[in-house]
């Protein structure tokens, strides 16, 4: 499971505090702490005005870069501000992300050509996120057929089907498996990521929705999902969905897991 560490975000309370004191080393010890406990990639995402966006996001970068060797996934929703601070990144990471939404894919997907960065692809429009599997479905052929004018093959991008929240679509996670197992079959070595804890938006003891939906998720052939690493319960719940799926010789990569303090008892 390639792990996407989702808390270096402004939308955070403690992270936006930080933000705006401009406090290093509080973002500095939740990049570490992340990458400590197995995160692939350090999702940097501002949420700030728009007009100190750019500046912010290039802060964030430095302090994370200083910190840690783990690549960063570059985040925000305004396509041009990625593009501007695209520079700044000591090693290629993820963007995060591209849509069919407005001009996203003509902007980001020339920054991906003649390197190996990674990109998340959302499966919405103009139109916001279909309900139906065959739009998105559709619509990741479309930025898969974009991405390859520029050399860029399935295995770089990172389909993000959209998962919605149960407790206002009540089919969310048939739904979900039905779109990773479609993308799937389309492009097997496409990755397919998201924020499983969507799903339990409103709902009493989220957790105990998040880690079995991300159960089902992987048995689907989810492969790589935005998280918060530190949380061992969700950590456990992958690898030993892993071992139960016979994808863990002689349970190896759990027992390590384990003796590494990756899992166990819940993370506070």
């Amino acid at each position: 499971m390639i792990i996407i560490g989702e808390k270096i975000n402004g939308s955070i309370p403690a992270v936006k505090d930080a933000i705006e004191k401009r406090d290093a080393a509080f973002i500095a010890d939740r990049a570490i702490r992340q990458a400590k406990a197995g995160a692939d990639f350090i999702d940097v995402c501002a949420s700030t005005a728009p007009e100190y966006e750019i500046e912010t996001l290039k802060w964030l970068m430095e302090v994370v870069q200083d910190a840690v060797e783990t690549p960063l996934c570059i985040d925000s929703p305004n396509p041009r501000v990625i593009e501007a601070v695209f520079k700044y990144a000591n090693k290629p990471g993820m963007l995060n992300s591209i849509s069919e939404e407005g001009d996203k894919c003509d902007v980001l997907l020339p920054l991906m050509a003649g390197n190996t960065w990674e990109v998340v692809g959302l499966t919405c429009d103009n139109n916001g996120i279909p309900n139906d599997v065959k739009t998105k479905v559709d619509i990741t052929k479309s930025m898969v057929e974009k991405a390859a004018k520029y050399g860029i093959t399935p295995d770089r991008i990172h389909i993000d089907p959209c998962v919605m929240a149960l407790s206002t679509a009540n089919n969310s996670l048939l739904n979900f498996v039905a779109e990773i197992k479609a993308i799937k079959e389309l492009y097997p070595n496409i990755h397919v990521t998201g924020a499983i804890s969507n799903i339990s938006f409103g709902l009493p003891v989220r957790g105990l929705l998040n880690k079995t939906s991300i159960a089902f998720a992987i048995q689907a052939g989810m492969d790589s999902v935005v998280m918060d690493p530190l949380n061992r319960d969700i950590m456990g719940t992958i690898f030993a969905t892993y071992a139960l799926l016979g994808q863990d010789k002689h349970c190896r990569k759990y027992s390590k897991a384990y003796r590494a303090g990756q899992i166990g008892q819940v993370s506070k």
